[in-house]
This record gives C-alpha cells, structure tokens and sequence, in this order.
C-alpha cells in the first residue's frame, strides 16, 4: 500500500494515506506497541515474510541454498544507527524541501520504500534473515529496542514473561547497540528544536552554505543536516559526560564497558522523547489515517471505500493541559526509570553500594540535563 499510494496517489502528503502510514502508525505507533505487548513487528515485518519466498525460490532455480557471509562482529548494528539517521533526515529534512505543505512528498517516500526493501532483500541474501534483522533492519532493530523494555517477549518461538526492563540489559550489549540508543534520542531532539532553539542556528548555516554558492533548498537541507548531527553528537556528549564521571569512581570498569554497560539507560529516555514530541501528533494523525485516509488512501477524492474519506480530525479530543501533563509526565517518568536502571547496573560493577551510589552521582546529572532539555523544548515547542 505505501509504495502504490506514495507513486499513484495525491501528491498532498497530508491526504494520501503513505505519509501518515509512515511516519506516525509505524514509526510512532510501533515503539509504544512493543513496549506494551513485546516485539509484535516480527510478525508484520514485510522483508522478514518476503525474505522466505524469495529464498526459497532461489533453492529451486540454483539447486542449493544459498550460503551467507559471515556478517562483521564489529559491525554490530551501526547499519540501524546510521539508517535510523537516514529515515529522519528524509522526513523532516528531504521533506521540508519538498514543496509540499506537510511532510515529505508521497512519491519519495514510495521510491524510498522501494530502495530500501532491496537494499534490505539484498543484505538479507548476503549475512543471512536473522542476523541482518536483528543488527541492520532499521526497522526491527528501533522497535525491537523499545521492546526490550517489556514484560513480553518471544523465545525460541514461545511466548513468555519476564521482568520489566530486563531485556533492554542484554539488548544493548551488541556494539552499536549504543549508537541506535543515542540516534533516537538526537533525531527526536533535533525534530523538537529545529524550529525553535535551534532555528537561528540554521538560519546562520543557511547564510554560510548560500554565500558558498549554494542555492536555497541546498542551503536549507545541508544547514539542517548539520543541525542533525550536531543534535545527536550532544546527545553522545552528554552520554560521554557521565561515562567519565563514573571512570573516576574507584573500582570503575574500563570506560569501554560502562560505555556499553550503561547504554540502555537511554532506551527509556528515548520512548519518553518520542512519547512528549509525539502525543498530539499521533492522536490527530490516527483519527485521520482510520477515517479518510484509509477511505481514500491515494487521496484523489475518487474512492470512498468506508464512507468516511468526509470525516475531518476531531481536535477537540484532547486538550492542551492534558497533552501538557502527559508530554511532562513521559519525560519525568523515563528519567526516573533510566535512573533506575543505571543504579542497578552500577551495584552490579561496583558492589560496593557507597561506590555505586557515588557513581550515579554523574548519570544523575546526566538525567538532570536530559530532563531540563526536554522540558525546555516542550515549553518552546507550546509557547
């Protein structure tokens, strides 16, 4: 459906139903899923059922199945990383350029869907399903971090129980586990600033890039791409900050390990972000995308197939207090719980609980300065 409508529909991004698909059902919609009810995007996930015909094919036609390459440990999941940076700067940096009036254009995101799932079909054939889907798949790998963070997971094909949180330990002791953590933090940093405290600061790039003889949409998206990086390099900073805080602690670990060892201390920062940027957005978008859109999702006015490609977003369904208490509220309650995590991985390096407990002196700033930032851009972002 998301490449046939993004090519053949609208190319109003906010009538053709690729646009909110996308980049609010999937990308909003499935963290908070797979911190409810486990990794439920294996069971949606188009490459992962595309991958088993297509294989199985391939045996027919040569003779043999395939073999594999043997997939770089030291890459871990850097693909995710770098391809979760890559799904951003499309959405809010290819698509402010775009020439539409919300969004990033249908067609690209149906062309980028197209790329992507040969791209993804094509590393699948060379290291292997399950070994590219759980380090390479943007998609798997930024949900399956949220899911980390649930009471449920799957193993060894067996629905099971375990305890809140515990999985998010084991998920990010891969290298570039990390790395995708700190990813999503930066990307819903930058989309929360870019208009706000970081304006003035494109705005002075967009002057540098056009005086270098640039043109304006080049200006604009390269002064952006530079915003996006310089939003997850503070992210990774202020990381590094209360790593080598804690380094000072007698009896610390290797900076390595409490680099890695302290990571998915971020997952629980990252839903809150996603959570206080995203609230309004993802409940008027999913009034939308359940009425007209899906109605008529190439949006043409042509097709009406539920009755209700009429209906309008009803706006009046929730009110600025209560986005207010429940932005505010994400953002308190992630921190609490990253602290949380970081206090009991720090009994398990330390031992000593008065060494640990002066380790978290540092992530405790650390979470001081992400909660702060956090709530200064939603006092930005609503003044």
């Amino acid at each position: 459906m998301i490449i046939y409508s993004g090519l053949e529909g609208t190319e109003a991004s906010d009538r053709n139903v690729a646009t909110t698909l996308v980049f609010v059902t999937i990308w909003i919609g499935f963290p908070v899923v797979s911190v409810l009810f486990g990794n439920v995007f294996a069971a949606f996930n188009p490459w992962n059922a595309l991958s088993a015909p297509i294989g199985e094919l391939w045996r027919r036609i040569a003779g043999s199945q395939p073999g594999h390459l043997a997939y770089p440990g030291w890459l871990g999941r850097w693909p995710a990383a770098v391809g979760l940076v890559a799904i951003v700067w499309l959405e809010l940096i290819y698509g402010s350029g775009s020439g539409v009036a919300v969004g990033v254009e249908p067609a690209a995101i149906g062309t980028a869907t197209v790329i992507y799932s040969v791209y993804t079909l094509l590393m699948i054939a060379l290291f292997g399903r399950e070994k590219w889907l759980d380090n390479g798949e943007v998609f798997s790998v930024y949900f399956g971090m949220f899911a980390s963070l649930g009471k449920l997971q799957v193993r060894d094909g067996v629905l099971g129980v375990r305890k809140f949180l515990s999985g998010s330990t084991s998920w990010i002791a891969g290298p570039g586990s990390v790395a995708v953590a700190i990813a999503s933090v930066g990307t819903t940093t930058f989309d929360g600033a870019s208009e706000g405290v970081f304006s003035s600061v494109v705005s002075t790039l967009e002057e540098f890039f056009s005086g270098a003889g640039l043109g304006a949409l080049a200006s604009g998206r390269m002064s952006a791409t530079v915003v996006l990086g310089l939003s997850v390099g503070l992210v990774a900073l202020i990381y590094l900050a209360g790593v080598r805080g804690m380094e000072t602690v007698p009896g610390a670990p290797p900076r390595k390990t409490l680099w890695r060892g302290f990571g998915h201390v971020l997952i629980p920062i990252a839903f809150a972000y996603l959570v206080a940027h995203y609230f309004s957005l993802f409940v008027f978008q999913i009034q939308a995308q359940f009425t007209y859109l899906l109605s008529d999702p190439l949006g043409t006015g042509t097709t009406d197939l539920f009755g209700t490609a009429g209906t309008g977003i009803n706006y009046g369904v929730i009110t600025p207090e209560v986005t207010w208490y429940v932005q505010v509220g994400a953002l308190v309650v992630g921190h609490v719980v990253a602290l949380a995590l970081a206090h009991d991985r720090a009994i398990t390096y330390w031992g000593d609980y008065r060494s640990a407990a002066r380790s978290q002196y540092w992530m405790l700033a650390v979470m001081v300065a992400f909660t702060c930032f956090g709530l200064f851009l939603l006092s930005i972002t609503n003044a």
